[in-house]
């Protein structure tokens, strides 16, 4: 075990308790520390190489985490109804009131959590489907953001198991006629956040749209090399075909969404609404940076 980042523990305070992020390594007497190679599911490390070359491009992510709460039989979405379904979507996304928001005291209890362990977590809403919520992390720079969203899904566990119920980060969870759950991820660098840096958006646009670049960031968009996302990205529900690579501005129908200030500003960051809510954020994070910015470098 390698130490990578501390928090604050919000589960014990009033103390000096402490929560530890580690990534994992071979174990090699002669190597450095007494580390040998990254185990295999050790996706932080080939990130961070990725972070490294491209530190002076000064990235910056800020990552949307949708999530659904499911009662403990794990098939019952919280607040739904144990036979049926509640009404059609409408009147839940960023709503009020008991018949409309299910789980806002665990996603209250969960922003506290954030705020008290030092994760800069940036908002909280409930989403289209009841049942379903979503937090931002963000703006993080670089290996961070991926650091600070794999700690904030522990104290969202910890949360859930505190209230009793489930939380669940399938990208589909419930068939038919409800939406999905992704991890859009906010994307820019220093260049693109500068006057005039629209152009290295587009640029950036044209890297994600070349040929076989599309099939390469949907397999690495889920931890089914793609399958996952392909029961959301139909096209339905504020998303776009896994099939194609598409963009535009003010688009949530897009893979790629430009905010419109970006584009009058011509200058700011971009939207990558592809990801998965079952997605890892480092092999995200490194994929996006490895296509956009590492060519530069």
């Amino acid at each position: 075990l390698k130490p990578c980042a501390v928090y604050k523990d919000p589960f014990r305070p009033g103390s000096d308790n402490i929560l530890v992020l580690c990534d994992c390594y071979k174990p090699d007497p002669d190597g450095p520390r007494g580390l040998g190679e990254p185990i295999p599911t050790n996706t932080r490390a080939a990130c961070e190489k990725i972070m490294t070359k491209i530190k002076a491009a000064e990235p910056w992510f800020g990552i949307e985490q949708e999530y659904t709460l499911f009662e403990p039989d794990k098939k019952t979405p919280y607040g739904w109804p144990k036979e049926g379904q509640p009404g059609p979507q409408g009147p839940y996304y960023c709503s009020i009131g008991t018949e409309n928001a299910f789980g806002r005291a665990v996603c209250e209890a969960h922003y506290k959590a954030c705020l008290y362990a030092g994760i800069n977590i940036s908002g909280i809403n409930g989403e289209v489907m009841p049942g379903q919520w979503e937090y931002q992390v963000g703006p993080c720079e670089g290996i961070s953001s991926a650091d600070q969203l794999l700690i904030s899904r522990f104290l969202l566990l910890r949360v859930c198991e505190q209230y009793g119920v489930v939380v669940s980060f399938d990208p589909k969870p419930i068939p038919g006629d409800w939406n999905g759950a992704g991890c859009h991820t906010n994307v820019s660098t220093k260049a693109m956040r500068a006057e005039g840096g629209y152009d290295a958006i587009l640029k950036a646009m044209e890297r994600l749209g070349a040929p076989g670049k599309q099939e390469e960031h949907i397999a690495a968009y889920d931890p089914s090399g793609g399958l996952d996302n392909q029961r959301r990205l139909t096209g339905a529900h504020e998303t776009a075909s896994y099939k194609e690579f598409s963009w535009g501005v003010a688009n949530r129908g897009c893979s790629v969404r430009i905010p419109r200030m970006t584009e009058k500003e011509k200058k700011g960051y971009f939207e990558d609404r592809r990801p998965a809510s079952n997605m890892d954020p480092y092999i995200v994070t490194g994929k996006i940076m490895e296509t956009t910015v590492l060519p530069d470098c």
